[in-house]
């Protein structure tokens, strides 16, 4: 890393002197003391404008200090007459004065690029051709507009590697979000289609996405949207693929042997984002410590009473059935609920609850009966039994 990162800072130095060479950047061996003379106060806000001062220094006095091996960096040499205007797509031109836009330096003391040349110089060799910033970047662009400029009027060179680094969109991909949804994410932000479509394939994308109609007000990223975007995506992904990506955040709740692939069929229309998993699932493990209260559901006429009632009703049928597969379970509680005159929630509101100790899950209690097995649901149910005693 460190061998590629010396080519890659030796790369930007070459294209530094060759903008000296045109006479577009010099040397400059200005220290602290003489760099802190030169700010003043404008419109009281301190400022510092480097006077050019070095580019006045003829080559054999350059050439002397660089073989004494002096401290220096290399700066762009801007006009400093005149303006400069470049076009923004949304904006329109943009023109600044040319006196107000200081020497940028190019190559720091340490041999290596500033982050504003390595840009210029990997946008140049990478053959960008549109480039997306916010608005607060808008008064800066036209020096590196300049800088540009000044580099393409010479040969095409062999192109850099892409810079790395940490990104924002590598943040999100660690958070659980799907590459398909950031781009579609993305592309929204700060343009919409004519049509109001909200999700988009990539080739659609490609089609409808036009530049020209983004809009001047600030972007705002929400958090929120993208989630629910990202659950639209996870829903249509194919389930082997689905299942591959779950499979780390299942394991880091569920220890024992489980059949993961339907759990996983469980919860890919359910989530938002991959790490919502496993606080979704971790009930198979083990029951959490939950409130009895639970019990009671206005549309199920439930309470406490009436659930411990079912529960010691529906263990022998449990206890007697054998074949623990979702829908033998479902078809021997349709029969005790259809014996008892029930409605159907009356008894699977408490025996969800008794099975999962969860208001919310991501299947109903006969699938849930399934995963755990015979011992642990009847386990689970005695306990609730016991609770509700209490």
């Amino acid at each position: 890393y460190v061998q590629s990162e010396r080519q890659a800072s030796g790369i930007y130095l070459k294209y530094a002197q060759q903008l000296i060479e045109q006479g577009d950047a010099y040397y400059c061996f200005c220290g602290p003391e003489e760099l802190e003379s030169m700010k003043r106060v404008v419109a009281g806000k301190e400022i510092s404008i480097y006077d050019k001062r070095c580019l006045r220094l003829s080559k054999e006095e350059v050439q002397r200090r660089l073989d004494a091996g002096e401290p220096h960096v290399i700066r762009f040499n801007m006009p400093t007459e005149g303006t400069t205007t470049f076009h923004d797509v949304i904006y329109g031109d943009i023109t600044v004065n040319n006196e107000e836009m200081e020497d940028l330096i190019l190559i720091k003391s340490d041999g290596y690029p500033t982050y504003n040349f390595a840009n210029v110089v990997d946008d140049h060799l990478m053959g960008i051709t549109h480039v997306v910033r916010g608005n607060e970047y808008l008064s800066s662009a036209p020096k590196y507009n300049r800088i540009y400029e000044a580099l393409i009027t010479n040969e095409e060179h062999q192109k850099l590697s892409k810079r790395s680094g940490h990104s924002s969109y590598e943040d999100l991909l660690e958070q659980g979000f799907v590459t398909e949804a950031i781009v579609n994410f993305v592309a929204l932000l700060g343009w919409s289609p004519q049509d109001n479509q909200e999700i988009f394939s990539l080739p659609e994308l490609v089609k409808a996405f036009d530049y020209h109609h983004i809009s001047k007000s600030p972007a705002v990223f929400d958090i929120t949207k993208l989630r629910w975007m990202n659950g639209e995506y996870i829903k249509k992904m194919d389930p082997e693929e689905f299942y591959e990506k779950a499979l780390p955040y299942m394991k880091q709740v569920l220890k024992r042997d489980y059949n993961f692939r339907k759990i996983a069929g469980m919860v890919q229309t359910r989530i938002e984002t991959f790490p919502d998993i496993p606080a979704l699932i971790d009930f198979f493990e083990e029951v959490p410590e939950y409130d009895s209260a639970m019990y009671c559901h206005k549309k199920m006429k439930t309470n406490e009473e009436t659930s411990l009632a079912v529960l010691k009703e529906v263990l022998p049928v449990l206890e007697e059935q054998e074949d623990y597969m979702n829908d033998p379970l479902y078809e021997s509680l349709s029969a005790f609920v259809k014996e008892h005159g029930y409605k159907n929630g009356y008894v699977m509101w408490p025996l969800r609850t008794a099975v999962s100790g969860k208001q919310m899950t991501p299947a109903g209690a006969t699938e849930i009966m399934e995963i755990i097995g015979k011992d642990e649901t009847i386990k689970r149910v005695k306990a609730a039994i016991e609770k509700l005693s209490k």
